[in-house]
């Protein structure tokens, strides 16, 4: 589950290495074929840092996956989320809404969003981006109708999932890539750095709603953790991610056992529900 998730305001972003030179994005592999999936995750705060003044976190996220590479990927995501902190001396209550799709070859890419706080909008953003033969052209709706040029090399949400499953499938521990997901204003442009831990054997049982479950039967799966960091900063010397997600990842796309890291506290998202869809036939 690489989309970023996050809370306002409790961090500036959600989402130290500096990319190397732009390179032309990997064709993703016949092999790997991603499972139409509907999951729910309950979430809880798991612990915090600094200063310690968030006290409890509770919530939902609803992740929606269908499609297919021939029909295009389609995400319906939400995340309920309250906070209790002894700053605020109160409870706020985040609701991000979003609907992705994303043609199968990661050609084109449609992303609409909307942040709620304590029931009132904060911020939309709708727009599109297109892979040319050597940019990826992006034309924003919301907030403001704007037009911009990012790297050629830019990889879009679905796509990012293939290329870490087939990392993790070669055996590879560590995995770079620049990331467009249409989040925030809808400029924001993220450097990823990917780690996988070693396969975990399927006869390791699990205690969540993956458990029993006969598509995940057999399949490989890994610890992954995905660290995002502002490209506008790279040039300020060492980083530190905005954002960070933790979760196990199985070779179809489906993801348990989620840690969402904010910096100053950390969220864990247990799956309570997964539905497995049809995909549709490629003609």
């Amino acid at each position: 589950m690489p989309i970023r998730t996050r809370f306002l305001p409790a961090c500036a972003a959600l989402s130290a290495i500096l990319l190397s030179a732009a390179a032309p994005v990997p064709a993703a592999p016949a092999s790997v074929v991603l499972t139409p999936h509907r999951a729910i995750y309950d979430l809880k705060l798991l612990r915090t840092r600094g200063r310690g003044d968030i006290e409890a976190v509770s919530g939902r996220i609803v992740y929606d996956f269908s499609g297919s590479a021939c029909a295009g990927y389609a995400l319906n995501f939400r995340q309920v989320s309250a906070m209790e902190s002894t700053e605020a001396s109160k409870t706020v209550l985040s609701d991000l809404r979003s609907t992705t799709w994303e043609e199968g070859g990661a050609k084109r890419f449609h992303f609409s969003s909307e942040n709620y706080v304590n029931d009132r909008s904060v911020d939309t953003v709708e727009g599109n981006a297109e892979r040319g033969g050597d940019h990826v052209a992006v034309k924003l709706a919301k907030p403001t109708d704007k037009s911009f040029d990012l790297d050629h090399a830019m990889v879009f949400p679905t796509e990012q999932m293939r290329l870490i499953i087939e990392a993790a499938r070669a055996g590879k521990t560590i995995l770079q890539m620049p990331v467009y997901d249409g989040s925030d204003n809808g400029e924001k442009v993220y450097s990823t750095m990917t780690l996988i831990g070693h396969e975990i054997g399927p006869d390791e049982k699990v205690n969540d709603a993956a458990a029993g479950q006969a598509a995940l039967a057999g399949l490989k799966r890994w610890p992954v953790t995905i660290s995002y960091f502002d490209r506008t900063d790279e040039k300020r010397g060492e980083q530190t991610p905005v954002y960070a997600i933790s979760f196990e990842l199985y070779e179809n796309g489906i993801s348990r056992a989620l840690e969402l890291d904010y910096d100053d506290f950390v969220v864990a998202g247990a799956m309570t529900q997964l539905d497995i869809k049809q995909a549709p036939e490629c003609k």
